[in-house]
């Protein structure tokens, strides 16, 4: 079987990742467009109109400015932040209840954000098996790699004009101002009455990150053997995400963000404190892998009626 793909926007860091993964494929033919091409969305909307399955790697304007020009039958899977929250569309994180299936049948996802990714495998499942009420106060923190920012990050980073010991050797938190693009599906997504509190902190390495969501067990109403139950039957069959033992033994006494990097695969682990009325849950994936283009190839995988895990790492 030949599948016809497109990716629109491949220059990208999301496009060309998963351009390098499809490449290796020979049961997908990736179509192509001129330079000159790329700068038209009529002729862009030719290409992805003439394929099975396309990719909109793009910033959220211009996806939203091709989309009313796609023929409804045509496979799209979304990238950006547009439609993540939209009705319309699909979520594309196939491991939360009943999601592999919509995503099998649709022909319009969404594929997560790295962030959300994190922050919703640990909380929709709370949420969802009455783990958590719907109103908890939740918080998370982010830490990732540079990759994460895109061309301009990844260069800044690393430029050889770069200063040595300079401000980006250290952590920097961002998104102060509690108004990070991702918390819209955070709260979605997770069945949230309340918008989560969240800050996210880009550290000096490429790629890999973790979600650290705490949870206050007389808060939430719950115990951390319920939770460690609940998450690990919740996830069972699940193609890429693994629930560590509750307190099981850290490598190395903790978590490194990068530990993850190169994979297609989310862990998850859960520490209790002594008192047992305080939780630390966290997830480790790679910003790249299932926090973006593994994520959107598992999605095309299932959409096009493929082994969910072919081409991932």
């Amino acid at each position: 079987m030949s599948v016809k793909v497109f990716i629109d926007g491949s220059s990208g860091t999301t496009g060309l990742r998963i351009a390098d993964r499809l490449a290796a494929r020979p049961e997908i033919q990736l179509l192509s467009i001129s330079a000159q091409g790329r700068k038209d969305v009529t002729e862009r909307a030719k290409v992805i109109n003439s394929a099975d399955l396309a990719f909109l790697c793009l910033p959220d304007a211009a996806s939203k400015e091709v989309m009313p020009l796609l023929r409804p039958d045509v496979k799209v899977l979304d990238t950006s932040t547009a439609f993540r929250t939209d009705a319309a569309w699909d979520y594309g994180f196939p491991e939360l209840e009943g999601q592999k299936e919509k995503i099998r049948n649709s022909c319009r996802v969404a594929v997560p954000g790295c962030y959300a990714s994190g922050f919703i495998s640990i909380a929709r499942p709370l949420v969802e098996l009455g783990l958590a009420p719907a109103d908890y106060p939740f918080s998370c923190t982010g830490i990732s790699g540079y990759s994460g920012g895109g061309k301009k990050m990844i260069a800044d980073y690393e430029s050889e004009q770069r200063p040595a010991q300079g401000k980006l050797d250290a952590p920097k938190s961002y998104g102060l101002g509690l108004g990070h693009k991702h918390l819209p599906e955070m709260k979605a997504v997770s069945g949230l009455a309340h918008t989560p509190m969240f800050v996210p902190v880009v550290c000096d390495y490429y790629s890999g990150m973790q979600v650290l969501v705490p949870l206050d067990l007389k808060l939430a109403g719950t115990t951390a053997p319920a939770v460690a139950e609940g998450l690990a039957a919740y996830y069972k069959d699940a193609a890429t995400v693994k629930v560590h033992a509750l307190n099981e033994a850290l490598p190395e006494n903790g978590l490194y963000s990068n530990a993850m990097a190169g994979t297609d695969r989310m862990e998850l682990y859960l520490n209790v404190n002594a008192a047992g009325d305080q939780m630390m849950l966290v997830s480790l994936f790679d910003n790249l892998g299932k926090g973006s283009s593994g994520a959107a190839v598992q999605c095309m995988n299932l959409m096009l009626g493929l082994e969910e895990t072919k081409g991932l790492e």
